[in-house]
């Protein structure tokens, strides 16, 4: 009711029936604030269903998961060291083939160089030199790959062994997070077995969040109606 309003009402020119008292402004920020309040609380309740850590399942079990893990490390580089172990005796096999090509070529370029020089004449002396001369220095050029390839598969070895020391790591990883689960568990265990315990109250003076809680005007309303019985 605004002033001039109830300057009417008080000299008698208007009806209070007539009147229309206004919405109080009070009320509409009280529901406005009920609104927000129920807002956040659909938010918490929202951010706790996805909230983390993740439930403690069987999927999600960081021990276990961890264990899988260096389980299937130390599997995988076990069949990458026999794959370049394999090809490592590959390599060594054909570098001693070469080897053996190399000897049969130097045997003939000094057969054919001694036949070129004494009969310099014959031709054909002094070509299969030439062409034995070329096979020696292309298998020398196939050794020193063969050698090379060789070094580098040491080296990838090398860089393998790195794996097995992370996976050791992340065992010892797991073995101190087993220690501490187990110091943790001898440190809270109690002689009381937890299905002897009482059983924890669902509500306590001052929680806001309890549901279906009966309250202390309700237990008292009971006990006298059953006074009264």
């Amino acid at each position: 009711m605004t002033q001039e309003e109830l300057d009417a009402l008080m000299s008698g020119d208007i009806d209070l029936d007539d009147v229309e008292e206004a919405p109080e402004p009070e009320e509409e920020i009280r529901d406005d604030e009920t609104h927000h309040e129920t807002d956040e609380t659909e938010r918490y309740k929202a951010e706790a269903t996805n909230s983390y850590p993740p439930p403690a399942s069987s999927d999600n079990q960081v021990v276990h998961q961890l264990d899988d893990v260096t389980k299937e490390s130390e599997e995988k580089a076990s069949e990458i060291f026999d794959i370049i172990e394999g090809i490592s005796n590959d390599l060594m096999e054909e570098e001693e083939n070469a080897q053996r090509c190399i000897e049969t070529f130097e045997a003939n370029i000094a057969t054919f160089s001694a036949l070129h020089a004494k009969f310099p004449e014959i031709e054909t002396f002094k070509e299969q030199m030439q062409k034995n001369e070329a096979a020696l220095e292309c298998a020398q050029g196939t050794v020193g790959v063969l050698q090379s390839s060789g070094d580098s598969i040491m080296q990838v070895m090398d860089i393998m062994q790195y794996q097995d020391i992370h996976r050791q790591k992340i065992e010892r990883v797991i073995n101190v997070m087993r220690a501490l689960s187990n110091y943790m568990n001898q440190l809270f265990e109690g002689k009381v077995d937890d299905k002897a315990r009482v059983g924890s109250a669902t509500h306590l003076p001052g929680d806001s969040t309890t549901e279906d809680v009966v309250s202390t005007d309700d237990i008292e309303a009971l006990i006298a109606s059953l006074g009264k019985n």
